[in-house]
């Protein structure tokens, strides 16, 4: 039996964004719970599709040595934005630590961490965390750690733990699966009493987030070749990390690391990983298209599709730190008189309050979206009728978010007026990737003719079922499809 503690922090850095991540967006939480603490962890948290949560339920079912002591610190998610600040960092940061102290002696750590996390004062969010854990616990810990697909991994990171292993999936339905893999691997080290060999190697060259989609090629196969050198290997685990493009920061690009008893092996596991994806450099591409040319492209196949066209508007994914504000897509819609079509979600508070204070039926005359500074993007001036209007608090259902308890408060259902172009508006930001947003405010997705969803690759997971077909949009967002070159 050991005694294991239990911890989580969440957050995907974009440094381009305008828009500061505060304390208070991890304690209200969005699409994920707000800042949970203790006990909590495992009431709220247990059975969604989330790292800690396959943790917590690992932890629970091993009876190998006889039931773990668990102890739950804390877990702390906001939605991705800009850097979060040194005071929210700093809060969370100390809590888990006092928390970890609290618990008495451990066996092991294990963290569920996101792995592109910037904060004002620290490039490298998470290896910070670990420095500061490391501090007061000293080296001889046992942590294992889970990372996010899109981690930008430093070498300080990986060196102050024992094993970090990476989603392998994206959209990121197995972000629970990844949470018992960590455990299973923290169990491993504690039996074994050491740690294995440890090789890690970082790639010259980082893909668009779009095209680093685990349904499509390269990703799938590269994916697949993973568990094969894997087993082949006898590895304990090998993880590759495919990035986050929307960081400015050295530590942004991919990164390959795996962990065996035979150094030899697992070295020539890393770099041949590492070798395979260098290969497919050319074939992580994106083609996308302009708003009026997908517009134009949409209502074309729209005619004869029995499925709803989807538009990606990537560029304003608010789950890459998008605004989820701007409205491109929606003026193109408009201008070029598209029928039947949706566009979600437009995060503006006050369209939402007025919505809600004026009640179904009524005609609003308003400056929708576009109040967060995105070059290329200004507010949608317009007259609007309201369809219905919503609490924003319900519970995902598709393969990313089911059964996560989601408040983006208070919401509305408008439709710009003398046309079939309606708007999900929020209070709060989630990326358009559930269908139970859509189901929330009264439309099934499935009768759109054109959907526009703000989101890079999750809404595949939920949506690929009920859409003809999909166009990569680059409209005005901080989310910018355009990959920044890699710090030398």
């Amino acid at each position: 039996m050991f005694t294991i503690a239990v911890g989580g922090l969440q957050h995907e850095t974009n440094t381009f964004s305008p828009t500061p991540t505060p304390l208070d967006a991890f304690i209200k939480g969005g699409g994920w719970p707000g800042w949970q603490k203790g006990a909590s962890m495992q009431s709220t948290l247990a059975g969604m599709n989330l790292p800690v949560a396959g943790m917590l339920e690992a932890l629970h079912a091993d009876v190998r040595v006889g039931p773990h002591k668990v102890r739950p610190l804390l877990w702390a998610a906001a939605t991705p934005s800009g850097k979060v600040t040194d005071y929210a960092f700093d809060v969370i940061a100390q809590d888990m630590i006092e928390r970890l102290l609290a618990a008495g002696p451990v066996d092991g750590l294990i963290l569920d961490l996101h792995g592109a996390m910037v904060t004002e004062s620290h490039n490298d969010a998470e290896g910070e965390l670990l420095r500061r854990i490391r501090e007061h616990v000293g080296d001889a810990l046992p942590i294992v750690v889970s990372l996010d697909l899109h981690a930008n991994v430093s070498r300080s990171l990986f060196d102050a733990c024992d094993a970090m292993v990476t989603y392998r999936t994206y959209p990121h339905i197995d972000m629970r699966e990844t949470g018992a893999r960590a455990v299973a691997l923290l169990l491993q080290r504690m039996e074994r009493g050491r740690t294995w060999h440890k090789a890690f190697t970082a790639i010259n060259f980082i893909a668009p987030l779009t095209a680093q989609c685990t349904l499509a090629e390269p990703a799938s196969s590269l994916m697949a070749g993973l568990e094969a050198i894997e087993a082949s290997a006898g590895l304990a685990s090998l993880s590759w990390a495919c990035g986050f493009p929307l960081a400015d920061i050295a530590d942004a690009r991919q990164t390959v690391f795996g962990y065996g008893d035979d150094p030899r092996e697992t070295e020539i596991a890393v770099a041949s990983l590492a070798a395979d994806i260098s290969a497919c450099r050319d074939r992580f591409t994106e083609a996308p298209y302009t708003p009026d040319a997908a517009v134009k492209e949409a209502m074309r196949l729209a005619v004869t599709a029995s499925l709803p066209v989807i538009l990606c508007d990537t560029n304003d994914n608010p789950g890459a730190g998008g605004s989820s504000d701007t409205t491109g897509i929606l003026r193109a819609l408009v201008d070029h008189h598209a029928q039947n079509a949706l566009v979600a979600i437009v995060c503006d508070p006050s369209a939402a309050a007025a919505a809600h204070t004026a009640k179904p039926g009524a005609t609003l005359a308003l400056a929708l979206g576009g109040h967060v500074r995105v070059a290329g993007s200004e507010p949608f001036i317009g007259r609007f009728v309201v369809e219905r209007l919503a609490s924003g608090q319900f519970t995902g259902t598709g393969p990313m978010w089911r059964n996560a308890p989601i408040d983006l408060g208070p919401m509305a259902l408008l439709c710009v007026e003398h046309t079939t172009v309606r708007v999900i508006v929020s209070s709060r930001t989630m990326q358009a990737a559930d269908q139970s947003i859509f189901r929330h405010v009264g439309i099934d997705p499935a009768s759109t003719a054109i959907l526009a969803l703000k989101s890079s690759v999750h809404f595949r997971a939920d949506f690929s079922t009920i859409s003809s077909s999909v166009l990569v949009v680059a409209a005005p967002g901080a989310c910018v499809v355009g990959v920044p070159p890699v710090p030398s």
